[in-house]
């Protein structure tokens, strides 16, 4: 009796340890949410995320429980989904199954349910790239109106904000060459004709804030092929500086990087994975750079531009800042 007395009395003890600490660990997620909700009040703010298709493993599921709980506390607008959201070989049709499993049943948090707008990665480009278009007519949350589209939105303090999302696949020379082996959408895509559509669209914007995003970053630390860099850098890279772009978003390489260079006006972003993350190290330019897996929070207003790096956690890593 006396031994079942002390294994209750320690077993009471354990509870209330363990739920002392799980209220501290949920105070401090609470808190965290709260602070950014405070960044961002009166701000126009949207969530990043992407390369996301792990059929929910890995930390694919928790980091979508946080956005959506971040979702919650900030007032999000919309999703910007920047490519890989079905990871490796695409989707074949819109009743693939992948789309419950990778997207509908994984990021089912109420307050997810507002617009994603994505853009094609090159794991799109494996299967059947109309079928991710398509599912525009299937989900109403799914919004991708093409392959290249833009985004123009006023705040609330008048100030603007233009939002180019393009598709960088087609733009690298290795998709081309892979085109009837791995990429079969690629080789049917007009790159000529994207371009003067982005060189035309940035030319006749002149909102207070310009943002691009693709899939593919213009620089970046990886080990991933040269090319796919140096061919952003000869395509993309001399528009986003003509036309004063103040971030170009990206994502591909599976961790946080901001990147600044000598002669550019441009913050150069690569979002991180919402799912599995890779190792990163410092370039020439990098202002930071983390491993963590995670998602961003982009939050303008008329004075001021930002982009939150969040890690699985909501916690702030980095924040990228434009002024006027």
């Amino acid at each position: 009796m006396k031994y079942t007395k002390i294994l209750s009395s320690v077993l009471i003890l354990g509870s209330i340890i363990l739920s002392v600490s799980c209220a501290s660990q949920t105070s401090t997620k609470k808190s965290q949410l709260e602070e950014l909700a405070a960044l961002t009040d009166d701000h126009f703010n949207f969530i990043v995320a992407n390369d996301l298709g792990r059929n929910g493993y890995y930390d694919q599921k928790p980091i979508a429980e946080q956005m959506g709980k971040l979702a919650e506390e900030v007032d999000v607008e919309f999703v910007a989904a920047a490519g890989d959201v079905h990871h490796f070989e695409g989707v074949a049709s819109v009743d693939d199954p992948l789309w419950m499993t990778n997207y509908e049943l994984i990021y089912s948090h109420p307050e997810l349910m507002i617009d994603w707008f994505p853009v094609l990665g090159n794991h799109e480009y494996r299967g059947n790239t109309q079928a991710v278009l398509d599912y525009d007519n299937v989900s109403r949350r799914w919004n991708m109106p093409d392959r290249y589209y833009a985004k123009t939105y006023t705040l609330d303090d008048g100030a603007t904000l233009k939002i180019v999302f393009i598709d960088t696949t087609p733009l690298i020379d290795k998709y081309q060459e892979e085109s009837e082996e791995s990429y079969h959408d690629v080789a049917s895509q007009n790159t000529a004709r994207q371009l003067s559509w982005i060189d035309s669209t940035l030319n006749a914007s002149d909102e207070t804030w310009k943002i691009v995003i693709g899939h593919h970053p213009v620089y970046a630390e990886t080990p991933k092929d040269e090319i796919e860099r140096e061919n952003l850098q000869q395509r993309i890279d001399p528009l986003l500086r003509k036309y004063g772009v103040d971030l170009y978003i990206a994502g591909h390489i599976h961790n946080f990087q901001h990147i600044r260079v000598e002669g550019s006006p441009v913050d150069y972003v690569v979002n991180s994975s919402g799912s599995l993350s890779r190792k990163v190290a410092p370039i020439e330019g990098t202002q930071f750079c983390s491993d963590e897996p995670g998602f961003s929070v982009v939050s303008a207003s008329g004075k001021e531009l930002k982009l939150y790096m969040l890690d699985k956690d909501a916690r702030i890593l980095h924040t990228v800042t434009r002024t006027k």
